[in-house]
C-alpha cells in the first residue's frame, strides 16, 4: 500500500472510519517538494465529542480495562510485531509527511515506535500495589488502576514515536485513548489506527481525530469526558494546555520546548565530540526538542573546534529524503523554514558571525535550509536564549567549569544537556548540576523506552518512557480492612 493509496484520511472512532460531520478536509503537504499529496478529514467539535464518547463507552464497558494486564500486554506485543511487519509503509508515510530521510525513518522512528509498544507490553502485567505496615488493627493496601479516557496530543516532528510514548503506557495501564496528531503530519496516526484494530485492540479503545489544533485540539482539551491530557509541543501552547486542563482539574503531562547546551571541555576527544555536536543540531533537521543547538566550548579548543565544524558541517548530505544517503531533509513546512530564516537574520543583526550555512537551499521547491553554525553572539542574544527548532548551532566560549554550568543553565528551558569530556569525575559532577531531564555524556540522543525523559523549568513536567511513565496513567486507591 503506497502512502497516497492508503485509507482516504477519515476519522477513526469506535472501530469505524468516518468522514467529519461537516465533510471538511485539509491538505497534507510533502515538505520536500511543497506539493499536496493527499487530504484528510478535518474534525470539528462534534467529531471530537463522538470520539470521546466512543472512548468512554469502551472504558466503562471494560472492553480494555477489564482485561488482565497480561492479556493487554499480549495485544501490545502484537502491535509491536505489526509495526515491524509494516516498517516500509510506515517509514514511507513518515518520510512523506515530515520530510525525514527515509533511512532515519527506518532506523529511528519505526524501530523506536515498535520498541515503545514492546516495552510497555512487558510492563502491563507489572502494575501492582503494596501492603503498608500501620499501627492500626487493619490490613492496609494500595491498588493502581487506569484513569479513564486519555487525550494524546502529539506534534509534527516525531509523529510515530511521540504517539507511542503516550498511547503505549496509556493502554498498558488500561486506559482508552483519543489521539489528535499534529494537523501537518497525520498520516502515520491513521495508519496505526488500522494496526491497532488488526492487533486485537477492542473497538473504541483507540480513536484518532485529525484536524486543526485550535479547533479539534481545543475541543479535546476542554471535553469533560477526558480524564487526562498527555501533550508534546511548544512551551507557549503548553501553558495554555496546562491552564485549560487545570480548570477541570485534569492531570497533565507535557514535554515542551528545549534549547539544550552541549558542553565541550578541553580534555574531550574532539573527533568523537564533533560527531556528537553535529548529530545534536542536525538530527531531524534540528526539529528535535532534545536537540543541542547551543555549543559551549572551552576557550583553549574553541578555534580548533570552529575550524573543524567549518570544514565538516557543509559536507553533511542535505537533500531528497527518499535518497538513502541523505542525512538532513527539509523543514516540515514553510512556516518552520521562515522561522529559521528570521532567527539567522536576527543573529546577523546581533553581531553573530556565520561560520557556515546561513541560507536556504533551493531544491525541488522544498523547504530546505543549510545547516548553520554561528559564533560571536552574547549569551543574552535572543538567538541563544530562544528555541529556533531548526539546523542552527550557536557557539560560545567558557573559561571555567563553573562558567560552563552557569551558561548551560541560563535559558528558561531544561529538557536535555550534553557533556563531552574524558574526565569521568567531571562528567558525573557536571551532569549532576545541569538543570535538565536527561544528560548525555560523550554522545547525543541516546534514547531507549527503558530510560525516562522529560523536562524541568519551561520544558514541562512528567516523564515519558520507563516504568515512571505508568505513574502518569494510573491512579492509586487505598483499601483499609479492619481486623477487629
Amino acid at each position: 500500500m503506497s502512502p497516497t493509496e492508503m485509507e482516504p484520511g477519515r476519522l477513526f472512532m469506535g472501530g469505524q472510519w468516518r468522514e467529519a460531520a461537516d465533510g471538511a478536509r485539509t491538505e497534507v503537504v510533502d515538505p520536500s517538494r511543497g506539493a499536496v499529496v493527499t487530504t484528510v478529514a478535518e474534525a470539528g467539535a462534534a467529531d471530537v465529542d463522538a470520539a470521546v464518547r466512543c472512548a468512554r463507552k469502551a472504558f466503562d464497558d471494560g472492553a480494555w480495562a477489564g482485561l488482565s494486564g497480561r492479556e493487554r500486554g499480549r495485544i501490545l506485543h502484537r502491535v509491536a510485531e505489526l509495526i515491524r511487519a509494516n516498517a516500509d509503509e510506515l517509514a514511507q508515510l513518515e518520510s512523506l509527511d515530515v520530510g525525514k530521510p527515509i533511512s532515519l525513518c527506518h532506523a529511528v522512528d519505526v524501530t523506536n515506535a515498535a520498541n515503545d509498544y514492546e516495552h510497555f507490553a512487558a510492563l502491563a502485567h507489572q502494575i501492582d500495589g503494596a501492603v503498608r505496615d500501620t499501627p492500626m488493627n487493619a490490613l492496609a493496601y494500595t491498588k493502581r488502576g487506569p484513569l479513564g479516557v486519555v487525550a494524546a496530543i502529539t506534534p509534527f516532528n516525531f509523529p510515530l514515536i511521540l504517539a507511542g510514548s503516550k498511547i503505549g503506557p496509556a493502554l498498558a495501564a488500561g486506559n482508552t485513548v483519543v489521539h489528535k496528531p499534529a494537523d501537518e503530519t497525520p498520516l502515520s496516526a491513521l495508519y496505526m489506527a488500522g494496526l491497532f484494530q488488526k492487533a486485537g485492540v477492542p473497538d473504541g479503545v483507540v480513536n484518532v481525530v485529525t484536524g486543526a489544533g485550535p479547533v479539534a485540539g481545543e475541543a479535546l482539551l476542554r471535553h469533560r469526558g477526558v480524564d487526562k491530557v498527555a501533550f508534546t509541543g511548544s512551551t507557549a501552547i503548553g501553558r495554555h494546555v496546562a491552564a485549560t486542563a487545570g480548570e477541570a482539574l485534569k492531570p497533565v503531562t507535557m514535554e515542551l520546548g528545549g534549547n539544550a547546551a552541549n558542553i565541550v571541555f578541553e580534555d574531550a576527544d574532539l573527533e568523537k565530540a564533533v560527531g556528537a555536536i553535529i548529530k545534536a543540531f542536525v538530527f531531524n533537521t534540528g526539529q528535535f526538542c532534545m536537540g543541542g543547538p547551543r555549543l559551549l566550548v572551552a576557550r583553549p579548543v574553541l578555534s580548533t573546534l570552529l575550524g573543524i565544524l567549518a570544514d565538516a558541517v557543509p559536507g553533511v548530505p542535505v537533500g531528497d529524503p527518499r535518497n538513502p544517503e541523505t542525512v538532513v531533509g527539509p523543514m516540515a513546512g514553510e512556516k518552520h523554514l521562515k522561522k529559521v530564516e528570521e532567527y539567522v537574520d536576527l543573529a546577523r543583526k546581533e553581531g553573530g558571525r556565520i561560520v557556515c550555512g546561513g541560507e536556504r537551499l533551493d531544491l525541488d521547491g522544498g523547504f530546505y535550509y543549510k545547516p548553520t553554525v554561528i559564533a560571536d553572539l552574547s549569551n543574552d542574544s535572543r538567538v541563544v536564549q530562544e528555541e529556533i527548532f531548526g539546523p542552527v548551532l550557536t557557539v560560545q566560549p567558557f573559561d571555567t567549569e563553573e562558567e560552563a554550568v552557569a551558561l548551560a543553565n541560563s535559558t528558561p528551558y531544561g529538557l536535555a544537556s550534553g557533556v563531552q569530556t574524558s574526565n569521568l569525575a567531571r562528567a558525573h559532577r557536571v551532569a549532576d548540576r545541569l538543570q535538565a531531564g536527561i544528560v548525555w555524556v560523550n554522545d547525543w540522543a541516546m534514547l531507549d523506552p527503558a530510560v525516562p525523559f522529560g523536562g524541568v523549568k519551561d520544558s514541562g513536567y512528567g516523564r515519558e518512557y520507563g516504568p515512571e511513565a505508568l505513574d502518569a496513567y494510573t491512579k492509586v486507591k487505598s483499601v483499609v480492612v479492619s481486623l477487629d
